[in-house]
């Protein structure tokens, strides 16, 4: 079968040729055939939805089992009605919000959508993609299209139009290539038949986004692990291994730096390495293949399939695979992962480690942050609970209240501003302040920190040590930097007058109070804030390496500092 190959990518076509071509896309569904078409997540193997015959050959073509359903692609919400039945109103609240989008819902279905479609269940999977080009086929068909993802079944999902041509040429009848994906894994499909929405598989949209429209979801056990055997699928991509490269793959789960240095342990020459931006540099004699930065998950959506084809090439025998935390787009990446693995997954000695950071403001402390967040740690900012606790906590406030009048408003409204200036002025006024927040904040960041049970977590204090936080971390930091560098940094990071800024400077404990209470400190001398951020991470790294192997094996560390 000759496999008809549309260029429609929009610097190379004029519009006119774009809307011939797709009208013959068109025509060639109509006749029954199978033609690959471009999506924000991946590229779909589509046909007419309404056809049995049609859609039987996708399965045929693919190699698809037959109890795997697809999802029908639709060109709003406005058909909805058409092809689904008790579509509660949720259901039109997502769609308003994520469509076009990579969010599929699944609804009860009507008589007219066939059997194979939705593998005999009464349920049927929809979405609307967000590309111009599946848009204007759908639209010009004037029928919804069936489209699972455009390659063999379980071989890894297929991002631009020549790798579907590599897999599927020869085989179906046309393909429409409208450049690479923008999202790079399938869309998010989201279970609204039950009481109470279900994520059946995370996708291009994340959870977080979804539950700021319905709520709390249920997450399903497919996500996290292997359907059950004998038990049917919802969807797609929730029972059968799935976008496996040809050399076996393990994924490393787990603290980035630990996954890392695991993968590292483990490899030989002929292992394959997929990893972080930030750990390249640890396998620079194997052949390596990167996902982007740790905290860019978007971008790891993005190269994860790319990544898995690149190793079908080359002689590499096995193939190690960096898995993303779950926060974000995370999820989805870490899914398809471990689908591609078989869910063969080494949980990696993931040990927490808790690091107070504390010193005077302008000192570098959220740089110090920064890296912390990109190597896979979360922050807690003090500051930040603070003002949550005046805002939330009235026990609190009131105490604020009877001790700071001054500070409030003839209507009882706290004027923070004022609080602030009493208190920077006078230290026995900012230490009566302080006495009566940590009565507050030490319970409830006890509570938080107790929650944490695994990886790298960081608590930002500037009383860390006065507090008593101190005592929860396993070291404590204290960032320095000389008093007119912090002035400096202070009155251009946050607008305010050089005399304010010494003000605040003058309030708080000098460098050498925190230099001696604290475990480690970090100066921030650097002639430029790359040069203290390249000196930071190295630091850190060193640090984070001596808390993980004092917990393995009981080995107490020296004290680490930067002069």
């Amino acid at each position: 079968m000759e496999t008809l190959y549309f260029d429609l990518r929009a610097t190379r076509v004029k519009q006119q040729d774009i809307t011939e071509k797709v009208g013959e896309a068109a025509r060639i569904l109509r006749q029954g055939g199978l033609v690959a078409m471009p999506t924000e997540t991946v590229y779909g193997l589509g046909a007419n939805a309404l056809d049995a015959d049609a859609v039987a050959r996708i399965f045929e073509v693919k190699g698809r089992p037959q109890d795997n359903p697809l999802i029908l692609h639709l060109s709003g919400q406005q058909w909805l009605p058409r092809y689904c039945a008790n579509i509660p109103p949720l259901a039109f609240a997502l769609a308003r919000k994520f469509w076009p989008g990579p969010l599929t819902l699944v609804l009860k279905r009507r008589n007219n959508v066939p059997d194979i479609v939705t593998a005999g269940l009464d349920t049927v999977a929809v979405r609307c993609p967000n590309h111009p080009i599946a848009l204007a086929l759908i639209r010009e068909l004037g029928l919804p299209i069936a489209a699972p993802s455009a390659n063999l079944s379980g071989r890894p999902s297929c991002t631009t139009a020549e790798e579907v041509m590599a897999d599927m040429g020869g085989r179906i009848h046309g393909v429409l290539d409208g450049g690479p994906c923008t999202v790079g894994v399938e869309s998010t499909i989201l279970d609204m038949t039950g009481p109470q929405p279900r994520l059946l598989r995370p996708g291009g949209v994340s959870i977080e986004a979804i539950e700021t429209i319905v709520g709390p979801i249920t997450v399903d056990k497919a996500v996290t692990g292997q359907l059950p055997d004998g038990e049917r699928p919802k969807s797609p991509g929730m029972k059968y291994r799935h976008y496996a490269p040809r050399a076996p793959l393990t994924v490393f789960s787990g603290a980035p730096d630990v996954t890392a240095r695991e993968m590292e342990r483990r490899m030989c020459p002929r292992t394959g390495i997929v990893c972080f931006d930030e750990y390249k540099e640890l396998f620079q004699y194997q052949e390596t293949y990167s996902l982007g930065p740790y905290h860019d998950t978007a971008e790891q959506a993005r190269r994860l399939f790319p990544a898995l084809r690149a190793f079908d090439e080359s002689p590499c025998t096995e193939i190690y695979a960096q898995c993303p935390d779950s926060r974000g787009l995370g999820l989805a990446v870490g899914n398809r992962l471990k689908r591609a693995a078989g869910f063969r997954v080494v949980e990696c000695d993931a040990q927490r480690i808790i690091l107070g950071l504390t010193g005077g403001t302008g000192a570098g402390k959220t740089t110090v942050l920064e890296l912390i967040e990109e190597m896979g740690g979360s922050v807690i900012d003090c500051d930040k609970v603070y003002h949550r606790l005046l805002d939330e906590n009235e026990e609190l406030l009131f105490e604020v209240r009877r001790v700071f009048r001054g500070a409030f408003t003839i209507d009882g409204k706290l004027d923070r501003k004022k609080l602030g200036e009493e208190v920077f002025a006078k230290q026995d006024r900012m230490a009566l302040l302080n006495r009566i927040v940590y009565r507050y904040m030490v319970p409830y960041l006890e509570d938080r920190l107790g929650a944490v049970v695994e990886g790298l977590c960081a608590v930002d204090a500037v009383n860390l040590i006065e507090s008593g936080l101190g005592r929860l971390c396993d070291a404590t930091i204290a960032v320095t930097a000389p008093i007119e560098v912090r002035v400096r940094r202070v009155t251009a990071r946050d607008g305010i007058p050089e005399q304010y800024a010494r003000l605040r400077i003058s309030a708080q404990k000098s460098d050498e109070y925190y230099r001696s209470k604290c475990d480690y400190e970090l100066n921030n001398a650097a002639d430029t804030p790359e040069q203290f951020r390249r000196e930071a991470k190295i630091f850190l790294r060193r640090l984070i390496e001596g808390l993980q192997e004092e917990k393995r094996y009981g080995k107490k560390k020296g004290r680490v500092t930067r002069e």
